[in-house]
């Protein structure tokens, strides 16, 4: 399968800003793609790319006063396969979990986990660790929380989403990792694209998405709370403790989002040799 991707966002500044973007394809997808993956920026604007504390790729630049511009446009090759299911997937103690993966377990910005354990054992604790375990966190997120875009909040926590019941994918995402903590099932939050290929269409403007990955059996598995089913055509950008570490942008200034396009859509052969 091939999936076309991409998106063609502007922002306002007031005066010069220093932006890092986090927009490029994670390391481990740069391999499936099929033409180059260029950041175009306004003219004029110098960039640098390098690899966050987490390993995402991000570009640095002072954006000038005024608007600019970022467009990206690319082909990636996909297996066309769900994600994987595992039900035997075991969940390890955690002495025996690698270094890399312990920052996994604690609480961080928007993850509080604190203020969810008590609750977390008193409904997961009596169940079977593992898979098993993960999946009636997701089943328990995604009945608790009612998905809309006009319920966004930008800071919203782990526990105001659980208390609120209100929120968009980021919402989702939060609340299983948290709860996933809470379990001692290190988990991390994941952004990146994913289009509706093999589901009906949505009608809302597309936006980049967010799931979460959890390490069992010594490997990081792929859910989503909001969907809850396996989904075809994900595409990582970046992955990190929560929306905090992974923002697409971030302005260290004024800066007003004034136009925001995203795409993500399978190609088929024909199509996809003529863009070639």
């Amino acid at each position: 399968m091939k999936i076309r991707a991409g998106y063609d966002i502007a922002f306002e500044c007031y005066q010069d800003v220093p932006t890092v973007l986090l927009l490029s394809v994670h390391p481990s997808r740069e391999k499936d793609l099929l033409t180059p993956q260029r950041i175009e920026l306004s003219p004029g604007i110098k960039a640098r790319q390098g690899l966050d504390p987490f390993g995402n790729i991000w570009t640095r630049f002072l954006a000038p006063a005024g608007r600019f511009e970022i467009r990206a446009d690319f082909l990636l090759r996909d297996s066309g396969q769900p994600d994987e299911v595992a039900p035997g997937a075991r969940q390890w103690e955690v002495q025996d979990l690698p270094d890399d993966v312990l920052p996994f377990l604690h609480g961080s910005r928007y993850c509080d986990t604190q203020k969810l354990t008590d609750l977390a054992w008193s409904l997961f604790g009596p169940m079977t660790d593992g898979w098993a375990r993960v999946q009636a966190i997701c089943d328990y997120v995604h009945d608790r929380i009612q998905f809309g875009y006009h319920h966004a909040r930008c800071d919203r926590t782990a526990s105001e989403g659980h208390a609120e019941q209100v929120g968009v994918c980021r919402d989702f995402a939060h609340l299983a990792v948290t709860l996933c903590r809470c379990m001692n099932i290190p988990a991390r939050y994941c952004t990146g694209y994913l289009g509706d290929i093999g589901v009906p269409r949505d009608p809302a403007p597309m936006d980049f998405s967010a799931w979460f990955e959890v390490f069992l059996d010594g490997r990081w598995f792929t859910f989503d709370a909001r969907h809850n089913v396996p989904r075809i055509g994900r595409i990582v950008i970046a992955r990190g403790r929560d929306a905090a570490d992974v923002a697409i942008s971030t302005q260290f200034g004024n800066a007003k989002l004034a136009r925001f396009n995203v795409m993500t859509e399978e190609v088929l052969s024909k199509e996809y040799e003529a863009a070639a």
